[in-house]
């Protein structure tokens, strides 16, 4: 219910009704009045645009910090939307303004140029070729053949150790591929469904993906050139000698894989491969760049799709008798001065992918390394190639089961190759091998260790009076993590992993990434120290214990326990004693390729250079950013709108001056429905329909907020206004609105621009039946007071408007509110208490005088007391 308007005399209300005014006919009202509107509209869509920018430069500051999640999709969609918006509103602002700023559009054209250039940037192709020989390759060419294969060329040219044959396949022909036919845009649209904390959309996500390289071709030029790059580097008749048919793997060796960060079984290795398939499956790996656990991964790592482009490995299969890792420090134990040999019999990947228990060898790191111990385990299984390029598990003879799979001079020569990769690369490695049946070792891949974060080698002691569930294995990446188990059988249940679960499985899986940030802990019955999943987990900092037999009958689902991956326990329960040893798992993007890559784009979208709207360089040619156009912008529209106002309110035609007991000079401008029975110049609170406009003034008008006796200033608030008003030019903070406030009506809407001296507000608000249109938009900024009082006062509004229900931005001396998708009784509510706000704040400035004043005042007008 309005509150009464204070009294009004009869002498006032007389002269107001016979005052002078010049006539107006209607038709030249009406004209007036479209024109008006038409560029009314040109301002609303201003403003809606200003306020979107408002929120993506405060979403680009967020991301700025490091600590969220994000990826190159969403940074493509703010900055498309950044140019797009400041866009909106340079087109509007001369719409408003007659066209006064023709080359402000070019403005933003150029810095969309600017920031298009970095978000399409990829290295620059010195190499033309479609696939190279190994023996063409070196660690300086990474960025055409993929860190796998610029790795295996420097450990052929430059350090000299065995490696398979074969050649690479290089980023060319990736682009060349993923350019046809459109593939890389209709992928980017299907990227942008991908929600990093939701993992169902990932899989719904991948799965279109994977729908379009099926339906894909290969242009036919990268098809004849991989074909002569196989006759080039294994002979024209596909033979691998002594008749054997020629077998080639081909792995994945992306821009950002190998690198400081690992890519540990994110991507497809396809083995077995004949000749004539090589196409198909280097199209396969390709096609694993989209598989859901390394759009994950990539998210997680802060690696941009651009930044993984997929040159691939194509190698003649080596006949493993036995293959497995090496570690050249352990890669737990940091105190150890050990390294760790895995072996198993057969293929390699028994190891990697934690499906078996390897043998184990420890040496020491010496230039001549020497056996520290070793431990030998039954292993009753193998790996093989299937003749359907599957991989195919088969008993090992019954003889060959206990026995080692290297003798002790192989392991020895092993280490101290392992002691030369580290020596040329200069940092701990990972490096995957084989033995061939002429007991050749051969390396297939060498990259940097992934080692524990935390570093440590602590143990733990028994905590008493818990029931330990299980006890032993081995600890992948130490650490605490408590909650409930969950044994996902399938993607579709890890897709449904729960945040803050306990990941309990039979064997490891490098699949698992995508459930990680989610997961306390993991424990796994299979698995090694040096599997791919282990990798991965120390990436993560995820507690984890592998190796750890009966795990899956132990730890039943939904049980809560507390796992201690330093001394391989899990206990029942929750362990409180552990739990100040568990380490909070932030998102850190900082200084990886998507954060650094934001932190360019960012530099043309949130700094602010143009500061001063009186200084003679506030030109649409000063804009260097999209903040400088918004500023531009947001400052002249306002300007050309009071202009036009004002024009139009002299000449009686559009705007009549509200008569009310407020310290404002109000003028109220219906666009239709907001006002009732206006005949002539003025107009009275009794006269208000607009349902937010009403509410707005029942709260100014509220005789509680107005203030009876001279409210008791303290002189140095009074003084630091008053200096400030006299020692600043007129260029400085300083800056004067004007005294004329509007309110622009209909029965619903109402937008309310306050300028008094040396601040204004701004409200836009819609109340009306349908809950989900209506919001108020609040913004007040300025003050004649040093910055620290009106910072002070901005923080004091904001806590009085969060308190009631707003999402809340302060800045500097700007706070900026929003209240939205609520019942017309509860926006109508905080429209009245702002219509108070409005009027209790104006020279708040000189009552901050110290940090308590700012909570004080703020507790005071929220338990009604107003002065």
């Amino acid at each position: 219910m309005l509150a009464a308007p204070p009294p009004v005399s009869l002498l006032e209300r007389l002269r107001c009704l016979f005052g002078h005014r010049r006539a107006v006919d209607a038709e030249s009202r009406e004209r007036v009045m479209r024109v008006f509107r038409a560029r009314y509209a040109h301002f609303k869509d201003l403003l809606d645009s200003n306020a979107e920018l408002a929120r993506i430069l405060a979403d680009m500051d967020e991301k700025i910090a490091g600590c969220t999640l994000f990826g190159a999709t969403w940074l493509r969609s703010q900055a498309t939307r950044a140019v797009f918006h400041a866009m909106r509103m340079a087109t509007a602002l001369n719409a408003i303004s007659g066209d006064a700023y023709p080359s402000l559009p070019g403005v933003v054209e150029r810095i969309n140029a600017d920031i298009t250039e970095l978000l399409e940037s990829r290295p620059q192709a010195t190499v033309e070729a479609y696939a190279l020989p190994f023996a063409a390759i070196n660690g300086d060419m990474v960025d055409w053949v993929g860190g796998k294969c610029a790795n295996l060329g420097e450990l052929t040219s430059r350090v000299g150790v065995p490696v398979p044959r074969g050649f690479a396949i290089t980023t060319r022909a990736y682009y060349a591929f993923m350019e046809h036919d459109g593939l890389m845009g209709e992928i980017r649209k299907c990227l942008r469904d991908v929600d990093p904390q939701d993992p169902e959309s990932v899989l719904d996500v991948a799965d279109d993906i994977q729908a379009l390289f099926a339906a894909a071709t290969v242009p036919p030029d990268v098809v004849d050139a991989l074909h002569a790059a196989c006759d080039e580097a294994f002979g024209a008749d596909g033979d691998a000698g002594h008749g054997a048919p020629l077998r080639l793997a081909v792995r994945s060796s992306a821009l950002s894989e190998d690198s400081h960060v690992s890519f540990a079984g994110q991507y497809l290795s396809v083995l077995n491969v004949s000749r004539d398939g090589v196409v198909d499956a280097w199209k396969r790996v390709v096609a694993s760049l989209f598989m859901p656990q390394a759009i994950v991964y990539r998210l997680h790592q802060g690696i941009t799709l651009d930044a993984s482009a997929m040159a691939v490995a194509c190698m003649e299969m080596v006949d493993s008798v036995a293959a497995g890792v090496l570690f050249t420090r352990h890669p737990v134990d940091l105190l150890s001065d050990s390294m760790v040999i895995n072996a198993a019999w057969g293929l390699g990947a028994a190891v990697v992918d934690g499906e078996m228990e390897p043998d184990t060898w420890l040496f020491s790191r010496e230039d001549a390394p020497r056996p520290v111990s070793r431990h030998i385990v039954c292993k009753a299984h193998r790996l093989t190639p299937g003749d359907d390029g599957r991989l195919r598990e088969e008993d090992v003879p019954e003889a060959q089961r206990d026995t080692p799979c290297l003798t002790d001079a192989q392991a020895a020569e092993l280490a101290g190759i392992g002691m030369r990769v580290e020596a040329h690369y200069g940092v701990p490695q990972d490096v995957e091998w084989a033995l061939d049946p002429a007991g050749r070792l051969l390396l297939l891949q060498a990259r940097p260790l992934t080692t524990t974060p935390r570093g440590d080698a602590r143990t733990t002691p028994l905590i008493e009076g818990y029931p330990v569930l299980l006890h032993g294995g081995e600890p992948a990446c130490p650490g605490v993590g408590s909650g409930p188990v969950v044994q996902p059988r399938n993607a579709e249940e890890l897709a449904l992993f729960p945040e803050g679960g306990i990941l309990v499985a039979m064997h490891s899986s490098p699949s698992y990434v995508l459930v990680m940030q989610r997961a306390q802990a993991i424990v796994a019955e299979a698995g090694s120290i040096t599997g791919h999943m282990a990798s991965l987990a120390r990436e993560f900092g995820v507690p984890t214990i592998v190796n750890a037999p009966g795990a899956m009958a132990a730890l039943p689902v939904d049980a809560q326990v507390t796992v201690d991956a330093f001394s391989c326990r899990v206990y029942q329960g929750r362990v409180e004693e552990l739990l100040p040893l568990r380490e909070e798992r932030a998102v850190c993007l900082r200084d990886t390729p998507i954060h650094n890559l934001l932190k360019q784009v960012a530099a043309l979208v949130t700094p602010l250079n143009l500061h001063d709207p009186k200084a003679n360089d506030f030109t649409p040619a000063a804009c260097r950013t999209i903040h400088d156009v918004m500023r531009f912008v947001h400052e002249l529209s306002y300007a050309h709108m009071f202009r036009l106002s004002d024009t139009v309110s002299d000449a009686g035609a559009v705007a009549v001056e509200m008569k009310a007991q407020v310290p404002l000079d109000l003028h109220v401008i219906d666009l239709g429905g907001g006002l009732a029975e206006v005949d002539g110049p003025y107009v009275w609170p009794e006269q208000v329909t607009s349902a937010p406009f009403r509410a707005l003034l029942d709260g100014m008008l509220d005789p509680t907020v107005h203030q009876r006796e001279p409210r008791p200033v303290d002189m140095s608030g009074f003084l630091s206004v008053m200096s400030r008003h006299m020692i600043e030019p007129p260029t400085m903070h300083g800056q004067r609105f004007g005294d004329r406030s509007y309110a622009l009506v209909s029965d619903k809407y109402l937008n309310f621009s306050s300028r008094v001296g040396y601040h204004y507000g701004v409200l836009d608000a819609y109340c009306g039946q349908t809950m989900n249109k209506n919001y108020i938009t609040f913004q007040f900024k300025g003050g004649a007071a040093d910055e620290t009082r009106k910072n002070r006062r901005v923080r004091c509004i904001g806590i009085i408007l969060e308190s009631i229900g707003f999402h809340v931005e302060v800045r500097g001396d700007m706070v900026t509110a929003r209240f939205q998708k609520f019942a017309a009784p509860q926006i109508a509510e905080r429209l009245v208490q702002l219509g108070r706000l409005l009027i209790v704040t104006r020279q708040l400035d000189m009552l901050m005088v110290d940090e308590a004043a700012v909570q004080r005042f703020a507790d005071n007008f929220l338990n009604g007391r107003y002065h």
